[in-house]
């Protein structure tokens, strides 16, 4: 049963222009947190609907999540101050599997790298590819340096690798073994990867990005489809995702 919990919040950074990071004291998400699943947020009192929010971390008794501002339920939470108390339903939705992978590859597009840094913490030796609009707004580049091989790309040139962070990704297949690839971020990038993928017969494991209403599989706002035919076209993103094998969705 989903569970929502009144969260203190302990830290609040502002790491690029609209985009903030923030940490709360909620120990049963942290406890329960696995990576890939996401948080449904109670933004205000003034916005009904939550929003989902990837959760970046969780340890000890905190989870970690990074959001844009870019609408009237995120604006709203970016004006949320150290001290105050947040209503937060979670930990949803299914998560990565990490299964017995010697070379597992990450690549995360835009704000689609959040929900990745947990799973590349715990994977073994992983080689990351993390893209993004400008240098600008480049974000995390020295915490997955801490934890794995990065590798960053710009869609402008302006920092890394001058492209798209999936044309990095082939360049790299090209000359490396790769058995597993985890990939999480905007749509046409994920169809890029889920191409590369089965182009060379590499398992692989996208999170997608999806608008939400209640959030635990009750409204089917968040319907995706899939290759299946009859009642299993459509899934659900909160409830039977976010994580999907990319063989099993149209995107």
């Amino acid at each position: 049963m989903e569970t929502n919990y009144l969260c203190r919040l302990e830290s609040k950074t502002q790491i690029a222009d609209g985009i903030y990071d923030f940490v709360v004291n909620a120990p049963e998400i942290a406890k329960n947190t696995v990576p890939g699943q996401f948080l449904h947020v109670l933004c205000s009192d003034k916005v009904f609907l939550r929003r989902p929010i990837s959760i970046c971390d969780a340890y000890e008794d905190k989870v970690r999540f990074i959001f844009e501002a870019k609408g009237e339920g995120t604006a709203e939470l970016a004006k949320k101050q150290v001290g105050d108390n947040i209503d937060i339903m979670g930990p949803l939705g299914n998560c990565f599997v990490n299964g017995v992978y010697k070379k597992p590859v990450v690549i995360g597009g835009g704000i689609g790298v959040f929900p990745l840094f947990k799973l590349t913490k715990l994977l073994d030796n992983p080689e990351v590819f993390l893209g993004f609009r400008s240098k600008d707004r480049v974000v995390m580049e020295e915490e997955f340096s801490a934890v794995a091989n990065t590798h960053i790309s710009t869609d402008d040139g302006s920092y890394g690798y001058n492209g798209y962070a999936a044309a990095m990704l082939e360049e790299y297949l090209d000359n490396n073994k790769c058995d597993v690839i985890y990939s999480c971020g905007p749509t046409p990038m994920l169809r890029a990867v889920k191409k590369i993928a089965e182009s060379r017969n590499i398992p692989c494991r996208v999170s997608l990005e999806q608008r939400m209403g209640c959030g635990i599989g009750a409204c089917l706002v968040c319907s995706c489809e899939t290759i299946f035919s009859g009642t299993n076209k459509y899934r659900r993103v909160c409830k039977d995702g976010p994580v999907f094998d990319s063989k099993e969705v149209n995107i």
